[in-house]
């Protein structure tokens, strides 16, 4: 296997475990265990940073271009309007 599909997996994976943290985070009432997934959500973040570095700095992964000023005026303002 590829190491470019190897981190590009590796991504896809740490990014899936970080979005299932915080659902579960939503869904528990107890207080304990809300810290010790937040924790742990902390922990995956952090990961999935270190994977986005290596991936961008061996050009695996190329972000989006910035927004600029007028489009990220236009989504503040449609934010507003929703709360």
């Amino acid at each position: 296997m590829e190491e470019k599909v190897m981190v590009s997996d590796a991504l896809t994976g740490v990014k899936a475990e970080t979005k299932m943290l915080g659902e579960m985070i939503l869904e528990t009432g107890c207080r304990e265990l809300k810290q010790t997934l937040k924790q742990l959500r902390n922990q995956s973040e952090m990961a999935q940073e270190e994977i986005f570095q290596i991936a961008r700095a061996k050009e695996y992964y190329v972000p989006a271009a910035q927004a600029t000023a007028e489009e990220i005026k236009h989504v503040k303002t449609v934010l507003e309007k929703l709360s």
